[in-house]
């Protein structure tokens, strides 16, 4: 899998980070693209969120059950968003707020700092908001996820 850059964050520890969007409001920083795949950024700027595929990088280990930040139950890790997934691949919908040459400043992280960058989708309101959408074992709310911050279970 080819990284096309870098993100860059506040959080230099996996301790007490956000552990969702959601949670990191407000928080800015900064998506460094890799100089060769900056002509891919054209466009991009209409868009108001953008979603961020990146690479685990400390995660070490693969477990297909964990007992996920928002719960106490062991869950199929398929069913979480979990790191210690068989590809280490993470996915965070952020605000975009600007994009200066192959320089992105996002808000709303929950993303570990020198992070690989996978690839950036812009998101769609049209294509990718569901109406009527369930969550399955998800109990918790928008508040709850605010607060919630992570701790060594998935180092």
């Amino acid at each position: 899998m080819i990284e096309i850059g870098i993100i860059h964050t506040p959080f230099t520890e996996l301790e007490d980070m956000p552990i969702q969007p959601r949670g990191g409001s407000g928080i800015v920083g900064e998506v460094i693209v890799k100089e060769q795949y900056a002509a891919g950024l054209a466009d991009l700027e209409g868009f108001s969120h953008i979603y961020l595929l990146y690479r685990f990088h400390r995660a070490r280990r693969v477990e297909l059950q964990v007992v996920p930040f928002m719960d106490r139950v062991l869950r199929g890790v398929f069913a979480t968003r979990s790191p210690l997934r068989p590809n280490h691949i993470g996915l965070s919908l952020v605000e975009l707020v600007s994009v200066e040459g192959a320089r992105l400043k996002v808000r709303n992280l929950d993303i570990l700092d020198n992070t690989p960058l996978l690839d950036i989708k812009p998101y769609i309101e049209h294509f990718d908001k569901i109406e009527n959408a369930t969550s399955g074992w998800m109990n918790g709310g928008g508040s709850d996820v605010e607060h919630k911050r992570s701790d060594g279970r998935f180092t």
